[in-house]
């Protein structure tokens, strides 16, 4: 398809001109700029150009979503007009991420350290969960615990405690793997430096306060100068600046010793000279600091709970949509480990459940099937502790449920911090949070749990009526449309009823006329709804219609008889054309373009002719998931063309693999 060049000029001219780009790139489905002043972006421009589907930024990078089959043409052109130069994806990212604020950079790096623990850390926290059922007196019996009245229970409900407090125990391990990791040291390094700080020859920094009440903290004695013998379980920053030293000092000594002898001076040199630094400045510094900030915290919250579970119950799904949430978990972490327990997690707790109540209230609001379904899944799923489906995809595109729920869990808040309520761990958010939550506490915490399933869902059901009344029908179909969608995408969702597709219709034999094309399922995995992809392009469905399935294995199948069309550089993603001429995007992961192809493996070329189910690209799941994106992957029909008709989705939450069909296809008459 020819390019019109008036319409890039045109997408040059939205993003502020040649002068304000300062990198481009793209991948298959959208050019990734990195500009000098994002302030300088004619919205209006790009919205009413045919190229341009849909647009947003992110992480510092402004995207303008193009589509597959045209996206390289277009930078191709684009390149050609301003006579710039090609970039590559990490050169744009590192061009975006110098525009990021202090602020923005060392949130970004906290979330970088700690999403990867987070398993490790939930697991840990349903443990002890459970751990605190079987301990817990008051729960079962008057007074006593289910193990005082059972004895036989007490080795189980040991064993449990143990593996559950190992990941807490060495939590200063998994910290040292995934900061050394970040800072671009050896995760090995960065596990032995954290076992390093908590060795049973030192004291455990949880018997730190009765030893210095007794004066019996053992002290080094280096060459007359005494430094105080302490471990430092439970702490944050002694183990995340020593991580960041570390890394420092093995890559300058990758780059100054000599390849013959470098694993006799490289690891040994780091390691001893961060271990020192750890125990005599940074260690001790940064314990005072950290403690400085717990007793600051716990002081305000103690002095004004009220006005502090009002301020971080209601504005904690703010910070989720700002990202900030991450750097609560060191502070979390920090307050369990000097204190014991932590005030905030409960309040996070109950605003999950307060998002996701505001969402299933719009289940009443929403007259569109398809909207009801999204409604449910993402609502159930910020239940059980993760509200991002929640919240990008039902409460910010309508404001009021978003704000609904933070009114509901400032109120939750409030009640939960004039009644002192904490969690003895955190990782369980959402409904099982009441696992975290210290067993004698439950009461008021199910009180909070009663009012921010409540409040929300009331406040958003009686508005949203309310307001729907008023729109009147015309209202109606527009309800799947995101708030801030451009005007070019076709977004429209059909209703269960109008998008029904026969089941008498024929299974699709290539090469043959039909009225109905099948789309087997490319992986085996479990449906989920564009909604619910991590990435604004997909999310709104500024490309086209389809599902996402997040994979099981790591084979990625033919879903039709075939033509190979188009595979990305990066082999990431690939364009299947039917001998009806529709056209299928499978897009493996969310910015898997930056692994450069390092983890797919191409089974096919392009020009190929491939049967359904014959393998196409094989890719190492766990080397995404290492590597911090998302595997869930988009099976996308592009938009524009003609041949496409209504199209059916297999509902969400299915389990699919092989032949099962997750697409139906009615084509047009120009296609039978």
């Amino acid at each position: 398809m020819a390019i019109d060049r008036a319409n890039v000029e045109k997408i040059i001219k939205a993003v502020g001109g040649a002068d304000n780009i300062e990198a481009a790139t793209h991948c298959v489905t959208r050019l990734r700029f990195s500009l000098a002043d994002e302030k300088k972006v004619d919205h209006k421009l790009l919205e009413q150009n045919d190229l341009v589907k849909g647009h947003f930024s992110s992480q510092g990078q402004f995207q303008v979503v193009i589509g597959p089959g045209l996206v390289d043409k277009v930078y191709d052109e684009m390149i050609a007009i301003t006579g710039g130069q090609r970039s590559s994806k990490d050169e744009v990212k590192k061009a975006a991420a110098k525009k990021q604020n202090p602020l923005q950079q060392a949130i970004k790096t906290l979330a970088d350290i700690f999403i990867p623990i987070l398993p490790a850390i939930v697991t840990a926290g349903l443990l002890l969960g459970i751990n605190n059922i079987l301990t817990g007196p008051g729960i079962f019996f008057e007074g006593r615990s289910l193990v005082q009245e059972y004895p036989a229970w007490t080795d189980f409900a040991g064993i449990i405690n143990l593996i559950a407090n190992t990941a807490f125990t060495f939590l200063p391990a998994l910290i040292g793997w995934s900061a050394a990791t970040r800072f671009g040291g050896s995760p090995l390094l960065g596990i032995v430096l954290g076992l390093i700080l908590v060795h049973p020859d030192l004291l455990n920094a949880w018997a730190y306060a009765q030893a210095a009440q007794e004066g019996k903290i053992p002290h080094w004695n280096l060459f007359g100068w005494q430094f105080e013998k302490i471990g430092y379980q439970g702490q944050v920053l002694p183990v995340l600046v020593s991580a960041y030293l570390l890394a420092r000092v093995e890559r300058f000594l990758n780059k100054k010793v000599h390849d013959s002898i470098k694993l006799l001076v490289v690891a040994p040199v780091a390691l001893l000279v961060t271990g020192f630094l750890a125990f005599t400045i940074i260690g001790p510094v940064t314990f005072a600091i950290g403690n400085a900030i717990t007793n600051g915290l716990v002081h305000v919250f103690n002095t004004l709970p009220a006005l502090g579970g009002i301020l971080y119950g209601g504005i904690y799904a703010l910070l989720v949509v700002t990202g900030m949430h991450h750097t609560f978990l060191a502070v979390d972490v920090q307050l369990i480990g000097s204190k014991g327990g932590t005030f905030l997690w409960p309040m996070l707790a109950l605003s999950n459940i307060a998002q996701g109540s505001a969402a299933l209230a719009m289940l009443l609001v929403f007259r569109e099937q398809k909207s009801k379904g999204l409604a449910v899944t993402s609502s159930v799923s910020a239940f059980l502790g993760v509200t991002e489906p929640a919240i990008f995809g039902v409460n910010i595109r309508y404001k009021y449920p978003f704000i609904f729920g933070m009114i509901g869990s400032a109120i939750g808040g409030l009640v939960l911090t004039i009644n002192h309520v904490l969690a003895s761990s955190i990782g369980v958010g959402g409904i099982p949070g009441f696992l975290s939550i210290y067993p004698n506490q439950w009461g008021v915490f199910f009180v909070g749990m009663a009012i921010v399933l409540v409040v929300p869902f009331l406040l958003t059901a009686v508005y949203g009526k309310v307001a729907s009344r008023k729109a009147g029908p015309a209202d109606t179909n527009n309800e799947s449309a995101p708030v801030q969608a451009s005007s070019g995408t076709a977004a429209t969702n059909e209703t269960a009823a109008t998008a029904a597709v026969s089941e008498a219709a024929p299974v699709v034999p290539a090469g043959k006329a039909v009225n109905v094309l099948d789309i087997q399922a490319p992986l085996a995995g479990v449906v989920v709804p564009l909604e619910n992809v991590p990435d604004p392009a997909f999310a709104e469905r500024q490309m086209g219609q389809g599902i996402a399935i997040d994979p099981s294995d790591g084979k990625v199948v033919a879903p039709f008889d075939a033509k190979v069309v188009h595979i990305i550089k990066s082999k990431h993603a690939i364009i299947l054309e039917h001998a009806t001429g529709v056209q299928v995007l499978i897009h493996i992961g969310i910015n898997t373009v930056s692994l450069k192809g390092a983890p797919f493996t191409l089974h096919v070329g392009i020009g190929d002719e491939v049967k359904a189910g014959q393998l196409l690209i094989e890719f190492d799941r766990e080397a995404i998931l290492q590597a911090r994106l998302p595997v869930i992957t988009p099976i996308i029909i592009p938009d524009g063309q003609p041949i496409v008709g209504r199209i059916t989705e297999e509902p969400a939450g299915a389990k699919v693999a092989g032949r099962d069909i997750v697409l139906k296809i009615q084509l047009s008459p120009q296609g039978i």
